[in-house]
């Protein structure tokens, strides 16, 4: 079993000619595109809104949105599974979300880490591939884009629930991937917090903790025999 994870995919103003185009080696070139080829599972972090509807939200930072012809590049990549669990799925509130799940799934393209409430929330999912079980959670540090009882947003990290969320679903995989975003932007270390919350999702079953969100190559190591990272970087993300 291959499986590829790669970190934040964001389509921007650089590049949207490009994702319209809908060819992944344009967008990385001959030899990457091979290597995702390849993989049996390819997963990434969609950091962004896809299509025009929604308001944006009372927030401090950049607000990120693309045209809904993107998802061609995006497909392009013929992605397995899209974790929408981050800081800017809600840029544009309740309407952004629901279009970005929407075109998502007008693609035949899965996808976890969000829901219209904390009550529907699709924290995780398990793929069948090769005669294995891989399952995938997907959380996020509370900002501004956490789901609550009444209102749409992404599976927040909770330390009342996530770590018996990962347990449940240890039981019912072969191998489980928990891709938490979060951590300190451009710094490739953890903080102590962060580092416990990861050797935590270990103690609970993970096989893989990938920390998302940093923008930058993050520092690394195994605990009990579970494979813990501080940061992927981008996958394609000008900005």
């Amino acid at each position: 079993m291959r499986v590829i994870i790669g970190a934040d995919l964001v389509p921007s103003t650089q590049n949207y000619d490009l994702f319209e185009k809908g060819n992944a080696e344009d967008l990385v070139g001959e030899a990457l595109a091979s290597i995702l080829r390849k993989a049996d599972i390819r997963v990434f972090n969609l950091e962004t809104v896809v299509g025009s509807k929604g308001r944006m939200i009372k927030k401090s930072g950049p607000y990120l949105r693309c045209p809904e012809q993107c998802i061609r590049g995006i497909k392009a990549f013929n992605p397995t599974v899209l974790s929408i669990a981050n800081n800017h799925v809600m840029d544009y509130g309740k309407d952004g979300l629901l279009e970005t799940i929407r075109i998502i799934e007008a693609n035949d393209i899965e996808w976890v880490g969000a829901g219209e409430n904390s009550d529907s929330l699709k924290k995780s999912l398990i793929i069948k591939k090769n005669g294995l079980k891989v399952g995938i959670y997907s959380c996020a540090e509370h900002e501004f884009s956490i789901a609550g009882p009444h209102y749409a947003g992404c599976n927040p990290y909770d330390p009342l629930y996530s770590f018996d969320d990962v347990h449940e679903l240890s039981q019912k995989c072969d191998y489980l991937i928990v891709l938490y975003h979060g951590n300190k932007e451009y710094y490739r270390y953890p903080s102590p917090e962060v580092q416990r919350v990861c050797r935590k999702f270990a103690e609970c079953g993970a096989n893989m903790v990938l920390c998302q969100h940093s923008h930058c190559i993050g520092a690394a190591e195994e605990y009990r025999q579970c494979e813990l990272v501080y940061g992927q970087g981008n996958f394609l993300f000008y900005g």
